[in-house]
């Protein structure tokens, strides 16, 4: 069933580096949601592994010295939406991983996974994205941070450089202090399905709640890889919280992304979607910083 030509298992982030020097042509598995299911249907046969699974030090969700929140790369969906930092600072990721899958993927599917995929439908993307993360890999010239906007090349490539192990997330303070976000994700059936559309509000409001100080926005399945639509945040800095504001910056969002016709969904019909639910998490984040729309 599972056609597995040799199974590596790290001890440590050293170890996996070590190994896959060793054994080039090997891939890492880490909770195996996702390389599992592809070996089965033949898409890796004969694949040699490298198991970071066991690497405890790549769990966790922490602040660091600068007051960024560290998220390691092996942390489950599960723990993400139930860790306490997560709740108070971030509380639109756990919702966002929360919508992955059933629970049996949220207790074995990694963040690090998701993203490493390079898919466009990963319901953690787009949130990340819209966090302004941070990618840590560690390789053997040492660690290097990437901005995960440039971490995404192309649909299913990230930029992980030979014998790099994704080892964290960051999400720096400067990007989650004083900002409110929603996630909304649209599919045909409302769990265990891929995301046709999924978008991710973030905003900073002024200190008198009347004003948009900030916002991304960043969707999943609007184009090849995840996107922000810097066109619709230029718009919606500085705008008073009306719903004539909410609507012009949705509809700014159509300059940016890049939608696609598929069997799941025609492109004007996600571009018919993109506009609504950008609207709606866009009211949402507003009304989670406490502001008062304008009607």
């Amino acid at each position: 069933m599972y056609d597995i030509k040799a199974l590596y298992e790290a001890e440590s982030v050293e170890d996996a580096i070590r190994l896959l020097q060793e054994h080039p042509q090997a891939q890492i598995i880490a909770g195996g949601s996702d390389v599992l299911v592809q070996i089965r249907e033949g898409k890796r046969a004969g694949v040699e592994l490298v198991s970071i699974y066991g690497i405890d030090a790549l769990r966790g969700v922490c602040y660091d010295e600068e007051g960024a929140i560290r998220i390691g790369s092996l942390t489950s969906f599960s723990h993400i939406a139930a860790d306490p930092i997560i709740r108070e600072q971030i509380p639109v990721l756990g919702e966002a991983v929360s919508l992955v899958g059933g629970p049996q993927i949220r207790n074995i599917g990694t963040i690090g996974g998701n993203t490493c995929n390079g898919v466009t439908s990963a319901d953690s993307a787009s949130t990340l994205f819209a966090w302004d993360a941070i990618v840590e890999l560690t390789g053997p010239e040492g660690i290097r941070h990437l901005p995960i906007r440039e971490f995404y090349i192309k649909a299913g490539v990230v930029d992980l450089k030979p014998a790099e192990v994704q080892t964290a997330i960051l999400i720096p303070k400067s990007s989650y202090e004083g900002y409110f976000g929603n996630y909304i994700k649209y599919a045909m059936r409302e769990a265990m399905d891929i995301a046709n559309l999924g978008c991710s509000v973030n905003v900073a409001l002024s200190e008198d709640r009347k004003v948009i100080r900030d916002a991304r926005i960043a969707y999943g399945v609007a184009g090849p890889v995840p996107m922000r639509t810097p066109s619709a945040e230029a718009l919606a800095k500085g705008q008073e919280l009306s719903e004539e504001t909410i609507g012009k910056v949705a509809r700014a969002v159509l300059q940016d992304i890049h939608p696609r016709d598929s069997w799941r969904a025609a492109k004007a019909f996600r571009e018919h979607i993109a506009v609504e639910i950008a609207k709606r998490a866009l009211r949402q984040s507003i009304l989670l910083g406490g502001g008062v729309i304008r009607e």
